[in-house]
């Protein structure tokens, strides 16, 4: 993968440039010397954007579970006084 950097004045000047690298990885097009935004690939996007689930989904709960009883067993705690000896 090769990463390329051109600045908003290159971009315009050659999107054609800019499309071929895109191609062969990220190309960062920058303003006024820092990264503002980045050129992909149709492919490179959908695997980014495709890949797995979000937080969100992995912590929900399946469909089709529905509500269910949980009541888990009371724990006593006993407190002993501390041996200072």
């Amino acid at each position: 993968m090769t990463i390329t950097t051109l600045t908003s004045r290159e971009f315009n000047q050659d999107t054609s440039r800019a499309k071929k690298a895109a191609q062969k990885g990220p190309v960062f097009i920058t303003d006024r010397g820092k990264p503002a935004h980045v050129l992909l690939s149709i492919e490179e996007y959908r695997r980014l954007s495709s890949k797995g689930r979000s937080i969100v989904d992995m912590l929900a709960m399946p469909p089709g579970t529905g509500e269910f009883e949980f009541d888990p067993p009371r724990i006593v705690i006993e407190v002993k006084p501390a041996d200072l000896d």
